[in-house]
């Protein structure tokens, strides 16, 4: 039963939704991928200002917590990164280091975690699939659509558990 003593959450993806990762899509694009790179170059992404804004906002009645598909091994540089965004603090799910499945599968199962004693106000997210699956479950969604589509990353996402 969720907790209505407690403000409600507002859960946001990082990669392309409040990080534009733009400039490191070069190192999904050859086989094998190079993800020592990719997330390796994250602590240099720009922020998006359409996500960063709405997180700030969503701040004011809600607590924001973090749900990515990096891995844990990237925790530091994702820390300082919203830090110095001047992100809201809170917390932050990343995947297992070992862990490759879909992300639609990671993120929904710690979404309803989540749910079980927290009202879930909104999820933020890029990756259509990931909303699909999360509005389905009955979680109200907003679609970052504020960056380009990157069938590498959306690969990565789906295929192989990686983001």
């Amino acid at each position: 039963m969720a907790d209505n003593k407690r403000p409600p959450l507002a859960v946001f993806d990082l990669d392309n939704t409040l990080a534009d990762t733009a400039h490191r899509q070069r190192f999904l694009e050859n086989k094998p991928r190079d993800w020592d790179g990719f997330f390796g170059a994250a602590a240099q992404d720009p922020p998006l200002a359409e996500g960063v804004a709405l997180a700030l906002e969503s701040a004011e009645e809600c607590e924001v917590v973090y749900l990515t598909g990096r891995p844990e091994r990237c925790r530091r540089d994702t820390l300082a990164w919203l830090a110095a965004q001047g992100l809201p603090e809170g917390r932050v799910f990343m995947r297992r280091n070992d862990d490759r499945r879909p992300a639609r599968r990671t993120k929904l199962e710690i979404l309803k975690r989540l749910a079980r004693d927290r009202d879930i106000r909104v999820l933020v997210d890029d990756d259509e699939l990931v909303c699909d699956d999360a509005e389905r479950a009955g979680f109200r969604v907003v679609r970052a659509r504020w960056t380009a589509p990157s069938a590498a990353l959306e690969a990565a996402q789906e295929g192989e558990g990686r983001t």
